[in-house]
């Protein structure tokens, strides 16, 4: 923990703004840390000495308010507090962005473990191993049996035309960055558009459930699930497709992309599907679809990415 302000946000007026709002929350001066691994919003650890909170708000500069919601981060999170789904205790809200210069949100510190790499899998062995990755499709299938009207999210989204519009709206984004040669692609977006599947009933969808987006315990149970930025009401099957892109997936010397398919003990691919499968009632004969889709927007990401490195971003 530093006792300076860490990059983006002053705990001088954060520490002002929970004695007006939370009197009593904290009781002493603050000190935080930036916590490594995010790959957009912010998020720090904050303690008084005594108790520890995290704070979450958007990256630094200019950036899409849609993208970076706070709010609706902080709504998803609270409407699945007293449902089967782990998720950290929601403490405050604040919309006014000139306390620390934009919007966030405080949120209890959930203790947790979380695995990026088939090296760190490899620490815990293979039994654990096997758990933890089959909890993952567990706890997702919990995620996708809470009703949303029941816990106040009927309106978290548009599920009508989900999968036509994201496929859309991926499509735009890869036009937004490509400036070399793709070979493939093109022709994957438009298999991908040509059969859509039909989707089943709508829920609230995570849109970027992975391993390294959960924390988990020292019993193996997943503590926490992390990253809401990116949730919705849509397809549910959109999340298991990304679930398998990234419990499939070979390492490949010098990737961006981590992965935890090598460690011993990593359940095959198939043995998630159908452990969600049993558990969702859900019909997954149309995965395939959901798989390729998640990937198509990895590379859409790793190619924004890679445009913004030729521009020296």
């Amino acid at each position: 923990m530093s006792k300076g302000n860490p990059p983006g946000l002053d705990l001088e007026r954060l520490s002002a703004h929970l004695d007006r709002e939370r009197p009593g929350l904290a009781t002493a001066p603050l000190t935080a840390e930036l916590i490594e691994g995010g790959r957009s919003n912010l998020t720090y650890a904050v303690t008084d000495g005594a108790s520890r909170w995290v704070v979450r708000r958007p990256p630094l500069g200019h950036v899409l308010a849609t993208a970076h919601d706070m709010a609706r981060e902080y709504r998803v999170i609270s409407a699945l507090r007293d449902t089967a789904v782990p998720v950290p205790e929601t403490l405050l809200l604040c919309e006014d962005e000139s306390v620390i210069g934009a919007p966030f949100y405080v949120m209890e510190f959930v203790a947790g473990t979380p695995y990026r790499t088939a090296g760190q899998l490899a620490e815990i062995g293979p039994r654990r191993t096997r758990d933890v990755v089959l909890g993952l499709a567990d706890t997702l299938v919990r995620l996708h049996a809470v009703d949303p009207a029941a816990v106040g999210l009927a309106d978290f989204g548009r599920p009508e035309g989900f999968l036509e519009r994201q496929l859309r709206r991926w499509g735009k984004q890869l036009e937004a960055s490509r400036d070399r040669d793709l070979p493939g692609i093109d022709e994957l977006h438009r298999t991908l558009a040509a059969k859509l599947p039909d989707s089943p009933e709508p829920t609230v969808v995570h849109g970027d459930y992975r391993l390294d987006n959960v924390l988990i315990g020292a019993d193996d149970r997943i503590t926490a699930i992390l990253d809401w930025e990116m949730s919705t009401l849509g397809d549910p099957l959109t999340d298991l497709g990304l679930l398998m892109m990234y419990s499939e997936q070979e390492a490949v010397e010098g990737s961006p992309v981590a992965t935890t398919r090598g460690a011993p003990g990593h359940p095959e691919p198939a043995e998630i599907v159908e452990r969600y499968a049993a558990g969702s009632g859900r019909d997954v004969s149309a995965l395939p679809w959901y798989t390729a889709f998640a990937y198509f927007k990895l590379a859409v990401i790793l190619e924004g990415i890679h445009y913004r490195y030729t521009l020296g971003q």
